[in-house]
């Protein structure tokens, strides 16, 4: 659900959004701004959320071989 919201800013940082970001993305790009540092979700759930996903698992686990075998042939 989403939740209206009135902001208050001074005039040359409002006509710069509207310049750089658009009159219609304003809200987008200040909620992408602010997410990261107002929620916090859970890093066991995340971390179980992408190891369901096959394809990226599968891809992690050939990248990581690689990777090793890379390792493997450096001079120590």
């Amino acid at each position: 659900m989403q939740k209206k919201l009135t902001l208050t800013m001074d005039e040359e940082v409002y006509r710069g959004l509207r310049e750089v970001v658009g009159p219609r993305r304003i809200s987008r790009f200040i909620e992408d701004l602010v997410r990261p540092h107002v929620v916090r979700h859970d890093l066991c759930d995340a971390y179980r959320e992408m190891a369901a996903e096959e394809a990226r698992e599968a891809a992690a686990l050939e990248w990581a071989e690689a990777t090793v075998a890379d390792v493997a042939d450096e001079a120590r």
